[in-house]
């Protein structure tokens, strides 16, 4: 006896048929019937317009959970032999020096299928195809550490961030991250390399130590982070990614990666309250926040002059996220506890 096939159903796309399987399956279990599938890819759907603002022509990867939030988490780069053609694809090379094709979205199809195969958030490379060795954004994340919480990051951007970005007549984006932590985007000329874009982030992370020390970190290792603000410069870096704008997350709620205006950040929002169950109102009433950001490239060049006056101070390089192969001019990649005690 065949298999009984799972209940789905088929939507139109824009002109292209999308078949989704099990719309009723649980992802998000604390919401009860709002939190199934089918108001995943309802979601997605939506914002599509907007998300591909963001996403369009960006090597992005899928971080999946078949099972919903609480089974186990999928993060896949390359992008399946069975997808449909309408997903298209851009080759990437990682540090190891492998390629892979990854999605590259152009449409709210490619969104939609997606969300079919259980993507929760999208995650974007900060390069846009064809040159995907040229970052056009630098990312600042504002990551609070055991002990800190929004409220820091929050004061962190605005206190200290903003005014630094307005010394350097640079304009930033910012966003919830979907969890305790902020983003701000600069959107950049794509005339710098990976290795430029990450060297003007370290300089940002030492400058707002230098600027707020109890409040931030741009310590690499956690073990020298202590109750502040971490800024993680290695977002910056190949391969390393960001949740995009409008993405769910993995929380209990299904907070929405969200923009802000600097004005809602200073009147003291709540990541909280921007959900799959919320979000629809919100964008009703404010819109794309972020609709031409990408038309506004900046040059990285007042970053570069910040970073090249730490280097003739002596700070040099950070270290690499442990996957990565050993970089030039790279510091000694290991623990500070550990290489205390080995040098005694």
């Amino acid at each position: 006896m065949a298999a009984k096939k799972p209940a789905g159903e088929e939507i139109d796309v824009d002109g292209i048929p999308v078949r989704i399987s099990s719309p009723d399956k649980p992802y998000y279990p604390d919401l009860g019937e709002q939190g199934v599938k089918r108001a995943v890819v309802e979601h997605y759907r939506r914002v599509a317009p907007i998300l591909l603002d963001t996403l369009r022509d960006r090597p992005t990867h899928l971080q999946r959970f078949p099972d919903g939030i609480d089974g186990e988490e999928v993060y896949q780069k390359r992008v399946p032999r069975f997808a449909p053609e309408f997903v298209e694809t851009v080759n990437v090379t990682f540090p190891s020096g492998r390629t892979a094709d990854v999605l590259r979205p152009t449409t709210t199809a490619a969104l939609v299928w997606a969300a079919q195969q259980a993507t929760i958030t999208f995650h974007p490379w900060h390069t846009t195809a064809p040159d995907v060795d040229h970052p056009d954004e630098l990312r600042i994340d504002l990551d609070p550490q055991p002990g800190t919480d929004f409220a820091d990051a929050r004061r962190v951007a605005l206190d200290t961030l903003k005014p630094l970005l307005d010394e350097l007549g640079l304009t930033g984006w910012v966003k919830t991250s979907g969890g305790r932590g902020l983003h701000v985007f600069l959107t950049l000329e794509p005339s710098w390399d990976f290795t430029a874009v990450r060297r003007a982030a370290i300089a940002v992370a030492r400058e707002l130590e230098r600027r707020s020390p109890d409040r931030v970190t741009a310590k690499w290792w956690k073990e020298e982070r202590g109750e502040r603000v971490f800024v993680d410069f290695n977002q910056n870096a190949r391969d390393r990614t960001i949740a995009s704008a409008y993405s769910l997350r993995r929380t209990a709620k299904a907070t929405v990666s969200t923009p802000l205006t600097w004005e809602e950040l200073e009147s003291g929002v709540d990541p909280d309250d921007f959900t799959l169950l919320t979000f629809a109102d919100r964008l009703e009433r404010v819109g794309d926040l972020w609709a031409g950001r990408r038309e506004s490239p900046q040059s990285l060049r007042p970053l570069l002059d910040l970073a090249a006056t730490d280097e003739a101070n002596g700070f040099g390089d950070m270290p690499y996220p442990p996957n990565y192969p050993k970089m030039p001019g790279e510091p000694k990649r290991v623990q500070p506890s550990r290489a205390r005690a080995e040098e005694a």
